[in-house]
């Protein structure tokens, strides 16, 4: 299956995907300032096409997001806003997600309750989604056919789809080598040994 094509803009920003939701990059200097700048410009223009407006909340929750390049938590979201501006409130948060997800400009990972930028940003295909249960990173395959034949079949069994998205959990390759290589870390012999050694000393 072939993984979706982001935009130009967003493409770059999600390059960065497994950076922490704490390590976003507030100093947007060189190409990566110019490509998030460029990306909000494009959400701006979109919501005048739409007759809306991407106001200063809705747009530093959007920039917050897009920096972040993976999906992320609301309380996250706040935490980084309290940072810029001190007095921010949950439902100001909230308010700017429920715009955005109206806009069509982000997704809501219902299976670990977290929002993520479409990867198309203005154009989303509502395609299927595979959310890293570990960190968060999100990639969206476009497989159109794939995705009707799914929702063939769910209607097929008396059922509808409550949204547009569709979610796969899984683990991406870096989670899945980080676990690996923990593992390999806990199965050499000195990993056990070492513990044993430092208890019978002190009981000595």
């Amino acid at each position: 299956m072939k993984t979706a094509k982001p935009s130009p803009d967003a493409s770059a920003l999600h390059s960065h995907a497994h950076g922490g939701a704490h390590d976003h990059a507030h100093s947007h200097d060189g190409a990566q300032g110019a490509t998030l700048e460029s990306a909000l410009a494009m959400a701006e223009a979109y919501c005048r096409e739409r007759g809306e407006k991407l106001t200063p909340i809705r747009r530093k929750v959007l920039e917050l997001l897009l920096a972040s390049g993976r999906a992320t938590k609301a309380y996250s979201l706040l935490d980084e806003m309290r940072q810029i501006h001190p007095g921010s409130a949950p439902p100001t948060v909230y308010r700017a997600l429920d715009f955005l997800l109206s806009a069509g400009l982000i997704h809501r990972i219902e299976s670990i309750n977290a929002f993520a930028v479409c990867h198309d940003l203005t154009q989303c295909q509502h395609g299927i989604l595979v959310v890293c249960q570990q960190c968060g990173n999100v990639t969206e395959l476009h497989e159109p056919k794939l995705r009707q034949a799914l929702v063939t079949q769910i209607e097929a069994a008396g059922y509808r789809l409550a949204g547009d998205g569709i979610e796969l959990k899984g683990l991406c390759a870096q989670c899945q080598e980080s676990q690996a290589n923990q593992a390999n870390k806990a199965a050499q012999p000195g990993a056990a040994a070492a513990p044993e050694a430092a208890q019978s000393s002190s009981v000595s």
